[in-house]
């Protein structure tokens, strides 16, 4: 008999970034979000918990420069929901960096991409 496992979620996701108040800023503006938690880390550097009631992004910061990380080595992009997906282009203007391929899913949502300043991709998505 196979046994069935629970529904499952993604609590929170882990990025080493450059510049944590940087990356606290744009989370804040693009997704309505908030620290959650805030600490220097056990061992070097900070680390931060940006999100919502239910899930965040955990960033960790020791203030070296991570830009030069390859796409897709070993993480392809991070998906981020939003209601308002023109709202959240501007945020991501805003914050000086470029969304790339707007595009629409048939019948799914409607999508644009960014790297931030350290090379991680996001995927910004609308089902509104």
């Amino acid at each position: 008999m196979t046994q069935v496992s629970p529904a499952a979620r993604i609590e929170h996701v882990n990025l080493t970034v450059s510049d944590l108040d940087r990356s606290i800023d744009l989370f804040e503006k693009l997704c309505g979000w908030h620290v959650r938690v805030r600490d220097r880390h056990n061992v070097r550097g900070q680390f931060a918990h940006v999100g919502g009631e239910d899930t965040y992004l955990a960033l960790w910061s020791d203030g070296a420069d991570y830009s030069g990380q390859q796409k897709g080595k070993p993480m392809n992009h991070v998906g981020i929901e939003v209601r308002d997906l023109a709202a959240a282009e501007r945020a991501v203007v805003a914050a000086g960096l470029e969304p790339f391929s707007l595009g629409e899913y048939d019948p799914g949502p409607r999508s644009f991409y960014f790297f931030d300043w350290d090379g991680i991709e996001f995927e910004v998505v609308s089902y509104a």
